[in-house]
């Protein structure tokens, strides 16, 4: 089981995370699967553009918690998968549309924000919730999110866990488009169908150009995340976290 539902239609590689029962949280089977998924198809010249979903009511609702191995994040080795998914959508020379159809938080936040277009359902909302689990963002999020809402309130998603929903984060530039309920159908296909036809290569052009431009610092950013991420899941406040979580209670940091 992969977790993660991929179909063709034409020119338009569709994938969909399919974890309903849990909001699509990111198993590491469903993201090493995004990973290679993405990374094919930079040799597959029928794939014209990439539309990454989520199954259900939600988009993506970060990690999967009740798999969560420590060790694995102590290691490096949960973010070394999670940062080759981000490349992954960062340097294929594709264009990469997210149809963020609810709730996308932590990592999920990270990959519909690493995709090129990201269109926002009236559900749909943004968070950066790592802080409450005693983590740090990851997911080239501290370079992303900044690059698109600036370091203050990059800060604020960040450092206090705010939730952007969708008309504010669409306000605030986080992300390129919102619809109405029932136009949200129609703007994405429209969306897809205007990439399906437009010129490859100067599209993989401009989107190289407007990312060496805007985030030309995301491969430190991700380093930067990968020593903090490493060093934060040895302590005891990321214990703490994760339980309280799982118990839906608040937690009770010691910075221990």
């Amino acid at each position: 089981m992969t977790d993660l539902a991929v179909t063709r239609e034409g020119g338009i590689l569709r994938l969909r995370l399919d974890r309903p029962d849990s909001l699509n949280s990111a198993s590491p089977e469903m993201v090493e699967r995004l990973a290679v998924t993405l990374e094919e198809a930079v040799t597959d010249d029928t794939v014209r553009v990439v539309h990454l979903t989520g199954e259900g009511r939600a988009f993506c609702s970060g990690a999967d918690l009740s798999g969560l191995d420590p060790d694995r994040v102590a290691d490096g080795s949960a973010m070394a998968l999670a940062n080759r998914a981000i490349r992954a959508i960062t340097t294929l020379d594709k264009p990469v549309l997210a149809a963020v159809n609810g709730p996308a938080a932590g990592f999920g936040c990270a990959i519909a924000l690493a995709c090129d277009l990201v269109v926002a359902h009236p559900s749909a909302s943004f968070s950066l919730s790592f802080t409450r689990l005693g983590l740090m963002p990851d997911g080239a999020t501290t370079a992303t999110v900044a690059a698109s809402i600036g370091r203050a309130r990059a800060m604020r998603m960040a450092l206090l866990a705010e939730k952007l929903e969708a008309a504010e984060a669409y306000l605030a530039g986080l992300v390129s488009h919102v619809t109405t309920e029932d136009t949200y159908d129609d703007v994405v296909e429209a969306l897809l169908g205007k990439l399906e036809a437009g010129a490859p290569l100067a599209l993989a052009a401009t989107k190289k150009a407007v990312n060496a431009a805007t985030i030309p610092h995301l491969e430190a950013a991700m380093e930067a995340e990968h020593r903090g991420q490493s060093l934060l899941a040895r302590t005891k406040d990321v214990v703490e976290g994760v339980t309280a979580f799982l118990e839906r209670r608040s937690a009770v940091f010691r910075g221990e």
